[in-house]
This record gives structure tokens, C-alpha cells and sequence, in this order.
């Protein structure tokens, strides 16, 4: 395996949103975060019950904007809610969007009425206005059930990747599935990469985003835990067609500080970009055996399952 330097953490900053409506009587998790042509940042989040108390639902997600990528104006009522008659009447999680050829289309977590399963369903439209709900994205089986947490990405051959998470033996784990387009229809690969004995990511895997400044080289920065779901994150380098692993982390990128009484001990990883006005001429990754300095990325997160951070983040020096 390559020696890779690794990441390092300029600074972390609380994510503040403004309005929401019933958001703001909730927990939040899953910060996707996306900047649009005009430079304005977008944002999906999932609102929960707060404690974890889901006698109505698991989630809901909310939409939002912001100048700065910290400050987010959210509209007062969800995009995206529970069909009482549908097969996410339980609720709506992880929200992952793909912006492709003017369309939107969203993967999200969609959880069954008793609360009891998910699986990974979609929703298209051309924005937060018009989504349609078109139903599983990718089943669960009887081996590999509760399929959430997409990661989507489009590589350099044209092909589609989709990452996610999945339950086996009481652990999550992350698959693999390559489609012909953004929208599948999906085939499973091989595992990408397995929980490491005696590590901080020792048991539990979710995917988290992918950064593809260099495509030659995708970080994607994941989820890992413990058995006894201490999640941390942390990050692995892929090669261009990740099919062989360049680089993986010993240790985590972001732990959640000391867990304050009755919170859970997790930060996880939900996505990342590289700002337009910060991008520099050299990769990520390739900026690490050159005298060329790394472009700052913005890693966006929850703790605790309740609130956002962002960490602004580079390559360590070599």
C-alpha cells in the first residue's frame, strides 16, 4: 500500500440554520451540502424527533441556502416527508443528491411503518419544488438488509458507482453496485473495503462522501465504530477505477469530543466539496508529493446525532 500523508484539520465551525419551521424543534444529522453554479450553497437535512423518540417518524428532510456554506436559510416546511400509505410511512433519512444533465434526483433512506427496516429509495424532479417519489433505488435483501447512506458518483469512463450501507451479523458494512446510469439499474460488486481487528473501525462501515478533485486518486472520507458503535471518521484513497486501495487512514480524521450525559459518542461524515473561489490548479492528492499546496475541502458532519459541524481540511505537508 502507498504511504499517503494523510488529511489535517485547519478548523471546525458549528453549521447554523435559520427558520426551518418544525425544524427547529428537532435533532439534525445528514448535512448534505453542494455548491451551485452561482456560488450559492444548497442543503439537505434530516430533522429527528429529538432523543431519538420516533413515535411519528424517523426523519424528515429539510432544504436550505446559504452564501458563506455556514449560515443556511431553511424553508419552513419539508421537502421530503413520510407517505402514510407508502414505503417510507416510517420516514425519510440520508438525503444524497446528483445533479445530472438539469435534473435532480435524491437518494434517501426510506423506513418501513412499524420503524422496524429501510431500504435506499429515490426521488426526481428539477429541484426541491417538484420531486416525485419513484420508489426502490436499491432493495434489501435477505443477506444484506437496511441499504441506506448513498454515496453516487460518476467516473471517468462515464459509469455510475453507488457506495452504500448495509446490515449483516448485526454490523453495517459498505457495498458496491456499478449502474449504466445516475438512476441504476444497479449490480452488486465486491465488498470495497472490510472493518479492520483491533481499530477504531473495527466492526461498524457506512460510506461517506467522495472527494474527486483528482480523479486518479477519490478519497472517500467514511464512517467506522467499534461493536459498541463509537463512530468515528476516517478516510481511504482509492485508485482511478477503485478497484485497489492506495491508501487508508490508522487513525480517525474527526472524533466526537467527550459525549455530554445520555448523547451517543458518534460524528459521521455525511459530505464534502472543494469550494469554486478556493480551488487551486493542483489535486488533492497529487499536491502531496509536490511543492504545489492542496486546495482547502469543506467536510460536512453531525455529532452526537443532533448537531452540524463543518471542518475545513487539506492535505498534510509530505
Amino acid at each position: 500500500m502507498s504511504i499517503f500523508p494523510g488529511f489535517m484539520i485547519e478548523s471546525t465551525k458549528a453549521v447554523l440554520l435559520q427558520g426551518g419551521g418544525e425544524l427547529t424543534t428537532r435533532d439534525l444529522m445528514s448535512p448534505y451540502v453542494w455548491q451551485y453554479d452561482s456560488g450559492v450553497y444548497g442543503i439537505m437535512v434530516r430533522g429527528v424527533p429529538k432523543g431519538g423518540h420516533y413515535d411519528t417518524d424517523t426523519g424528515k428532510i429539510w432544504y436550505g441556502e446559504s452564501s458563506d456554506g455556514l449560515n443556511f436559510t431553511m424553508r419552513d416546511q419539508p421537502i421530503m416527508t413520510p407517505d402514510p400509505h407508502g414505503l417510507d410511512a416510517g420516514g425519510c433519512e440520508d438525503p444524497t443528491l446528483v445533479i445530472h444533465d438539469g435534473r435532480w434526483l435524491i437518494y434517501y433512506t426510506g423506513v418501513d411503518a412499524a420503524h422496524a427496516s429501510g431500504q435506499m429509495l429515490y426521488a426526481e424532479g428539477t429541484g426541491p419544488d417538484d420531486l416525485v417519489k419513484q420508489g426502490i433505488a436499491l432493495a434489501s435483501s435477505k443477506t444484506e438488509g437496511n441499504t441506506k447512506e448513498a454515496t453516487v458518483n460518476q467516473t471517468k469512463d462515464g459509469g455510475w458507482r453507488l457506495f452504500y450501507e448495509y446490515a449483516r451479523e448485526d454490523a453495517s458494512l459498505i457495498g458496491l453496485a456499478i449502474g449504466e446510469g445516475v438512476a441504476g439499474p444497479w449490480h452488486e460488486q465486491p465488498q470495497p473495503f472490510a472493518p479492520r481487528p483491533a481499530l477504531w473501525d473495527s466492526w461498524h462501515l457506512s460510506p461517506g462522501p467522495l472527494m474527486t478533485h483528482d480523479q486518479d486518486y477519490p478519497v472517500m472520507f467514511y464512517n467506522g465504530a467499534t461493536h459498541d458503535a463509537h463512530w468515528r471518521i476516517g478516510w481511504v484513497v482509492f485508485d482511478c477505477d477503485y478497484s485497489r486501495i492506495v491508501a487508508r487512514c490508522e487513525e480517525p480524521l474527526i472524533t466526537p469530543p467527550i459525549a455530554s450525559p445520555g448523547a451517543v459518542d458518534i460524528a459521521f461524515a455525511a459530505s464534502c466539496l472543494v469550494p469554486r473561489l478556493a480551488q487551486e490548479p493542483a489535486s488533492a492528492v497529487a499536491a502531496a508529493a509536490k511543492p504545489a499546496i492542496a486546495p482547502a475541502f469543506w467536510l460536512y458532519y453531525s455529532i452526537e446525532d443532533s448537531v452540524l459541524e463543518r471542518a475545513i481540511c487539506r492535505v498534510k505537508a509530505a
